[in-house]
């Protein structure tokens, strides 16, 4: 049962890198006691995102969302932090500044958020409350109490968060996170009108039949970021390549090569970066990096809340940014640009699973992905996996004061789920030093599974790399109460 697996809180504790399948020496967990809560409420929501599947820039907004609330609560009970929502007028005395408040306060504003943001997995948030001893009955707004206070803070995060354009009520429009731009590609499946634009791809279904993709949340630039007024305003003034530049036929010859010599660690790369070790998507995975982190520093409560907030809002700034250029430019994938470039001419590519290189048909090339999602549902520029990672690793060096990373991951022989049993052909182990690294890494890791350009890849990072810096900066001035 899911609510007794998550209040294991040692094994919670062990989790933070465990799927990283880190074999790196760590301290003992007894140290950590004070960061148990934050990092159920964590693993609660991950697993919600595991399970719901939300798009990546909806699982960008919940994880900045439920940890703002927690936040929040938590500001209540310091003697300098400022909350988002009101600023200093619900801090508690002093007095009451104890562990068990806060995590009262913490949890009750965790809940109402997950409540919220994933009502239909509302049991598992419910079981855990109970096994941590609170009820889920109070729903006082009373700020006396710890467990007003954190449904207040959570109630107020959550109406405004109920209007920042994202349009997660599902009374707007068509339903929940409905598209309220009207988005209309100008290519089909089948013909390609505009090679300079994105092409919504025929997928295979679980059956017989075959769904026609669409543009996930293309209205996701018009979200309201945390710390700067709207997503243009770092939009790149450099366009991607076009049909009429050179480097339109460069940029899909360089994937083409790239997919022609594939090895198996760059394909263990591609997969490793997919979507999470466990489908937690891009920015989960960055989460378990910083629950590694949490675990490795010996990061007592206060350290949690506080890293977890400031990763989570770069997060969701990063994805507004990114789904900002992306419906800006509306630029086409490499499928796209390969399919359109060389048609029926024969092109030395990736087969397919289990058919290593060779010559194929243009029209028949595929990236190194699986065959239900060849290519994500959105533009090419930028690449959502390099501006993510980019933005986490710069929070992650900036708040332990250090760039060192120390992750390792192993994929055993013949793990791969797009060549299950021949790919890797030995056990092949990947390691950085560095946060840099691992972000850097996330980046190319999408030039070898043919969905990015480099172009994309290096302007992803570059906004990433800013939304990071930009999040810091404001969150440091709730942090200190100097807002």
């Amino acid at each position: 049962m899911m609510g007794k697996r998550m209040v294991d809180r040692h094994s919670i504790l062990r989790s933070g890198m465990a799927l990283l399948n880190s074999v790196s020496t760590l301290p003992s967990t007894h140290g950590m006691a004070g960061a148990q809560v934050a990092l159920l409420w964590n693993e609660a929501l991950l697993q919600a995102i595991r399970v719901s599947r939300p798009a990546v820039t909806i699982t960008a907004r919940t994880l900045a969302i439920v940890h703002t609330c927690m936040y929040d609560a938590w500001s209540a009970y310091h003697a300098q932090a400022s909350s988002t929502c009101c600023a200093s007028r619900l801090r508690r005395p002093e007095r009451e500044h104890t562990q068990t408040n806060k995590e009262a306060a913490i949890s009750y504003a965790a809940y109402r958020a997950l409540q919220d943001l994933f009502p239909e997995q509302e049991r598992q948030f419910r079981a855990l409350m109970g096994q941590l001893g609170y009820s889920t009955l109070d729903q006082s707004h009373n700020a006396n109490t710890p467990a007003g206070l954190g449904n207040l803070v959570a109630r107020m995060i959550l109406d405004m968060r109920h209007h920042d354009g994202a349009h997660q009520p599902d009374d707007i429009q068509a339903g929940a996170y409905a598209d309220h731009i009207s988005y209309q590609s100008a290519n089909t499946p089948d013909q390609i009108r505009d090679p300079n634009s994105w092409q919504p791809l025929r997928i295979p279904g679980t059956g017989q039949g075959t769904t026609i993709q669409r543009y996930v949340t293309p209205h996701w630039g018009r979200v309201r970021p945390f710390a700067f007024p709207h997503g243009s305003l770092l939009r790149p003034s450099v366009p991607p390549a076009t049909i009429y530049t050179p480097r339109y036929a460069a940029q899909a010859n360089q994937i083409l090569d790239i997919s022609a010599n594939l090895n198996d660690r760059q394909k263990t790369i591609v997969e490793y970066w997919q979507d999470g070790p466990a489908h937690e998507q891009i920015a989960g995975h960055w989460f378990l990096i910083a629950r590694y982190v949490v675990r490795r520093d010996l990061y007592d409560l206060d350290n949690t809340i506080k890293l977890f907030f400031v990763l989570g809002n770069a997060l969701l700034d990063a994805s507004i940014v990114c789904w900002d250029t992306k419906r800006a430019y509306n630029a086409e994938r490499p499928l796209t640009a390969i399919h359109y470039l060389y048609a029926d001419r024969p092109v030395q590519a990736w087969g397919g699973p289990h058919q290593g290189s060779g010559l194929i048909k243009g029209t028949d090339w595929r990236p190194y992905q699986p065959a239900t999602c060849p290519t994500p549902a959105s533009p090419e520029y930028c690449s959502e996996h390099s501006a993510f990672s980019a933005a986490a690793a710069c929070i992650l060096n900036l708040f332990t004061h250090s760039d060192y990373f120390g992750g390792i991951y192993t994929r055993r022989a013949g793990g791969s789920s797009i060549e299950p049993g021949t790919t890797p052909q030995t056990e092949i182990t990947l390691r950085w030093k560095t946060f840099s690294e691992a972000a850097c890494e996330a980046g190319r890791s999408r030039l070898y599974a043919g969905t990015h350009f480099e172009q994309g890849d290096i302007a992803g990072r570059a906004l990433g790399h800013t939304v990071g810096k930009l999040v810091w900066q404001r969150t440091q001035r709730y942090i200190n109460g100097t807002i």
